[in-house]
Order: C-alpha cells, then sequence, then structure tokens
C-alpha cells in the first residue's frame, strides 16, 4: 500500500543525475579518442564501453529508483558480507588483478570489477541500518570496527584515496548518528601516527605530498601531473578551447578520461564549463541533504545521507586534486569519470536516493 505521504521523485535531481552521465559520455570521448587510436586502434573504444556501461547503470538506477530503499534493510548482511569476501579476494595472488603494483579488480572474462567501489555503498547501507536500530542505548564500537576492517582491507591493496572517503562517511554517520565530537576528534587524532606512517613509508605517497607543496621542484616527475593540469585549466579561458580541441589530453595529462577527467573540462569547456559540472554536483548534495531530512523513517535518513556522502566527498576530492588544492589520489569524478564500477555503483546509489525522495514527509519545505 502506497505511503500517504509519498510524493512524485525529486525530479531536479533526476535531471541532474541525467545531465552528468551525458557530459561523463561526452568528455570520455573527448578525452581519450586520441589516445585509444593510437594505443588500440579504434578511436571509440573507451565511449563504447561507456555507452554501455551507462546504459546499464541507467537500467539499474530505475530498477533502485522502483523498488522501496527498505528491501536494503533486508539484504543487509548478504552485502557486507559480499563485499568483505570480495575485499578479501582482490589480495589473492592470481585471483586479484594487479595494474601499476595495486591489486583492486577482479577480472571476469572480458571485464573487471572493482569491490572497493561496491564496498563504499554496502558499508553505508551497513551504517544506516545499524544506526537506525532502536537501541536504549547507541553503540557505536561495532560500527566503527566494521568501518575499520573496510578501511584496512582497501589500503592493503592499496588504495588510500578509496579508503579515506569510506573513513570520513563512516565518521560523518556516527556523528550524524549522535557520536561526540571530542570522541570523533579523538578517534581522529589517534588515527594520526597510522596515517603518518603509511604516508612516509610508501615514497609514491610521499613524492605526492611533496608534489602537492611544491610541483615546479619536479615538474617533471613528482609534479608533472598537476603542472599539465593547472596548464589545462589555464588554457580554457572564460569559454574553453571547444569541444575536442584541448591539447594536454595528447598525452600530456596522465588519465584524462578518468581521474583528470575535470581538468579536460577546464580546458575545452572553460571556466563556465567548470561552474556548470561543480553546480550539478552542489545540486545533487543539497538535495540529498533534503532527502536525508525529509525522509519518513531513520534508516532512509542515515542512507540517503550516506549516498550523498559517497558521491559527494568523492566528487569533492576529485576536484581538489585536479585544482592542486588537495594531494593526487586516484579517485574518479562520480557519473563522469571512465570506469564501470564507479559509474554502476554511483547510479545505484542515486536510484535508492531517488526512492527515499519520492517516500519523503511532506512537511520539509522547497529547498
Amino acid at each position: 500500500m502506497r505511503n500517504e505521504n509519498a510524493n512524485a521523485i525529486d525530479g531536479v535531481l533526476l535531471w541532474c543525475i541525467l545531465i552528468l552521465v551525458v557530459l561523463g559520455i561526452v568528455m570520455v570521448f573527448s578525452s581519450s579518442s586520441i589516445y585509444a587510436s593510437e594505443k588500440l586502434g579504434d578511436d571509440y573504444f573507451f565511449l563504447k564501453k561507456q555507452l554501455m556501461i551507462g546504459l546499464l547503470g541507467i537500467l539499474l538506477l530505475i530498477a533502485a529508483m522502483a523498488v522501496n530503499y527498505q528491501i536494503w534493510s533486508k539484504l543487509v548482511y548478504l552485502l557486507l558480507i559480499g563485499s568483505l569476501l570480495s575485499l578479501i579476494l582482490v589480495l589473492i595472488p592470481g585471483v586479484g588483478t594487479e595494474v601499476s603494483g595495486s591489486s583492486r579488480w577482479l577480472r571476469f572474462a572480458s571485464f573487471s570489477l572493482q569491490p572497493a567501489e561496491f564496498a563504499k555503498l554496502a558499508l553505508v547501507i551497513y551504517l544506516a541500518y545499524s544506526l537506525s536500530k532502536k537501541q536504549k542505548k547507541k553503540t557505536f564500537l561495532p560500527k566503527a570496527l566494521v568501518s575499520g576492517v573496510f578501511v584496512l582491507l582497501i589500503i592493503a591493496q592499496p588504495d588510500f584515496g578509496t579508503a579515506m572517503i569510506l573513513a570520513a562517511i563512516a565518521l560523518i554517520l556516527l556523528f550524524a548518528a549522535g557520536l561526540k565530537l571530542r570522541h570523533l576528534l579523538s578517534g581522529f587524532l589517534l588515527s594520526l601516527p597510522a596515517i603518518y606512517l603509511m604516508v612516509i613509508r610508501a615514497d609514491y605517497r610521499k613524492k605526492r605530498i611533496l608534489a602537492f607543496l611544491n610541483p615546479w621542484k619536479d615538474p617533471t616527475n613528482s609534479g608533472f601531473q598537476i603542472i599539465q593540469s593547472f596548464l589545462a585549466f589555464g588554457s580554457g579561458g572564460l569559454w574553453g578551447m571547444g569541444l575536442g580541441r584541448g591539447r594536454q589530453k595528447l598525452f600530456y595529462l596522465p588519465d584524462a578520461h578518468t581521474d583528470f577527467i575535470f581538468s579536460v573540462i577546464g580546458e575545452e569547456l572553460g571556466f563556465l564549463g567548470v561552474v556548470a559540472t561543480l553546480t550539478l554536483f552542489l545540486i545533487l548534495i543539497l538535495r540529498g541533504i533534503k532527502i536525508s531530512l525529509s525522509a519518513p523513517d531513520p534508516f532512509g535518513s542515515y542512507l540517503a545521507l550516506g549516498i550523498t556522502l559517497m558521491i559527494g566527498l568523492q566528487a569533492m576530492v576529485n576536484f581538489g586534486v585536479s585544482l592542486g588544492l588537495l594531494p593526487t589520489k586516484g579517485l574518479t569524478l562520480p557519473f563522469i569519470s571512465y570506469g564501470g564500477s564507479s559509474l554502476i555503483v554511483s547510479l545505484i546509489g542515486a536510484g535508492i536516493l531517488l526512492n527515499i525522495s519520492s517516500q519523503r514527509v511532506r512537511s520539509i519545505k522547497k529547498l
């Protein structure tokens, strides 16, 4: 029976997501066609894959949007255990696929899966379910321990950026559920020595920090990527060089169609394109917060907030890295960067968020 407080889905959020997906497909083709032609002999290699993944993702979004979000509370432990096992499997030599020294993928025939992306959504669902359960006294330790296990497994891949995003999502959700600020700060301070050791003992991480502080000190090595990103934004000006006319993607800017696709947007679509992209993500975050505040129950509220954080935090980190405001991390831009697992998880999460929006309480006014 339909909830008497039910509304139509959030149309603004839906259009925002669809525009981001279309922008992503266009920019993936623009940023990858030369590389694909030279390295793979097919200009449309990445475009075709992104189109297929995007179509599958849209179908999954529609399915998640149509199914009552409460079903995820019944699948929570299945999703949690499945994600945990996949994070373990990816670390086993011969099972996980290693690329550039990192074992982050499970390969099945012609496609690969990145378990860390699905682990983010699984952990958000678990935390939302666990935090929403009625208890005489809320205990945060079990939730923190489960989150810690996920974070450590992702660090072991190694994937420091995704691990930090996951930790931030968990801490913010715990804080929203009532964890006192002093406990939050205590946990953060206690983790600082471990974070310092992880950075200082990994030469590539140390180089990234130094390159962030002064990329011009080593412009042809550790500082190369961020300098090329600066050049892309600087070349774009107000209006941009025009779609497909960017130069940095011509084997200057590494990862142009993945981690640094925002730089290509800045070069080809200019300052206006950058502002438009930032605005779309800002709208998404604000609508997500509104949905969280107006959800009909605590599970929906925590789930909406967690999904908003999952997408919003990663987008902000990607923007920060591309603009030189944060050290370089291997994090894609949700909905836009090339990458199947990221796009699929983002669209499933968006579908769940849209379903929660269709059942929100009417008393919350327009944002």
